[in-house]
C-alpha cells in the first residue's frame, strides 16, 4: 500500500483566519509568466489574501523578481522536487483556512477569489469550489469540448474519466486536506486527477459558471507536453483509491468499472506496441482489484 501524505501545520489563533486565502504559487523556471500571475492575485477584488510562492529549484532568476518586486509574497525554495512536493510545501506553510492554488503559467480575472468567497458564505455545505476557464493553447483562444461539462454537487463519477478540475481554479478549505492528505508526492503526472478522486469520493463540489481563470498551454516546459500514455498514471490512481481508501459503494463499483475501461484501453495500445511485459504488469494488477471486489461481493 502506497505511503499517505498528510501535512502537519503548527497554527496559532493568531496565524488562522477563517477570512484570509492562502494563495499557493508553485513554480518552476517560469519568472516569464510569473510576474502576470501574482500581479493577478494582487489586482483581485478580494484583498484578505496571501502568496506562498514555492520556488521549485529555479535558475532563472525567479528568486531575485520576487525579492525585488514582491516583498509582502511569501517565498520558499526548495530543491527541484516536482509539482507535489512544491504544492505541499505551500500548504504546510499557508497561515489561511482557505487555499487557492495558482499555477505560474496561468492567471485569474479580477472577480475570481470574491466570486468563491460568496459562493461559499451562501453554501456552507461546500469545502470546495472550482470555475469555469479560459483556455489558452500557443496563444490562441481554444473552446473546451462537451466533455469537459462541469456542475455543481457530487462530482466523482466525471472526475473518474479525466481531470476536469484546474488547480488554478479551485478553493479548498484546509480541512479537507487534514482529513483526506494532500498531493501524493510518488505521482509525477496526473497528480491533480488523483487528489481529485480521493476529494470528489468524499466532498460534494461548488462550481461557477463564469470563466475567472485564463489557463495557458502548449509551451514546451508544461507536463502535460511530456506525458507518454497519461491513462497510465490515471490507472495508478484508481488502483490506488480502489485498494487504498474506504469510499461509498456505488462510487467504488463506478471506479473498479472504469478502471478496467482504461486498462483494457491501455493494454491494447500495449499490444500494438509489442509491449509484453507491461502487458503481463496490468493484468496482475486488474487480479488484484478482482480480489478486492470478490470481497466486497
Amino acid at each position: 500500500m502506497k505511503k499517505q501524505y498528510f501535512i502537519k501545520r503548527k497554527i496559532t489563533e493568531f496565524e488562522y483566519s477563517t477570512n484570509l486565502v492562502s494563495v499557493v504559487i508553485p513554480t518552476y523556471n517560469r519568472a516569464h509568466t510569473l510576474q502576470r500571475a501574482v500581479d493577478s492575485v494582487l489586482s483581485q477584488t478580494y484583498h484578505n489574501s496571501e502568496i506562498v510562492l514555492v520556488d521549485d529549484g529555479s535558475t532563472d532568476g525567479t528568486k531575485e523578481l520576487i525579492e525585488t518586486q514582491y516583498k509582502n509574497v511569501r517565498y520558499f525554495y526548495i530543491p527541484h522536487s516536482g509539482a507535489s512536493k512544491a504544492r505541499n510545501k505551500g500548504i504546510e506553510k499557508v497561515k489561511g483556512s482557505w487555499i487557492s492554488f495558482l499555477d505560474s503559467d496561468d492567471y485569474w480575472l479580477p472577480e475570481k477569489l470574491s466570486s468563491q468567497l460568496s459562493f461559499l458564505k451562501m453554501n456552507p455545505e461546500y469545502k470546495i469550489c472550482h470555475t469555469d476557464e479560459i483556455w489558452i493553447k500557443n496563444g490562441k483562444r481554444i473552446n473546451q469540448g462537451k466533455k469537459h461539462h462541469k456542475f455543481t454537487g457530487w462530482f466523482f463519477s466525471p472526475s473518474l474519466h479525466m481531470c476536469l478540475i484546474s488547480p488554478s481554479s479551485v478553493i479548498i478549505h484546509t480541512s479537507v486536506f487534514d482529513e483526506i492528505g494532500v498531493f501524493d508526492e510518488d505521482f509525477k503526472y496526473c497528480e491533480d486527477y488523483e487528489l481529485w478522486l480521493r476529494i470528489t469520493a468524499r466532498y460534494p463540489v461548488g462550481y461557477i459558471d463564469k470563466k475567472l481563470v485564463v489557463k495557458t498551454g502548449g509551451h514546451e516546459d508544461q507536463l502535460s507536453q511530456k506525458i507518454d500514455g497519461i491513462e497510465k498514471y490515471r490507472i495508478n490512481a484508481l488502483e490506488k483509491l480502489i485498494l487504498a481508501y474506504k469510499i461509498r459503494e456505488e462510487f467504488l463499483a463506478e471506479a473498479i468499472k472504469e478502471y478496467r475501461r482504461k486498462c483494457d484501453i491501455y493494454i491494447s495500445g500495449c499490444r500494438k506496441r509489442g509491449k509484453i511485459d507491461e502487458i503481463k504488469n496490468i493484468q496482475s494488477k486488474m487480479a488484484n482489484i478482482n480480489v478486492r471486489q470478490k470481497i466486497l461481493n
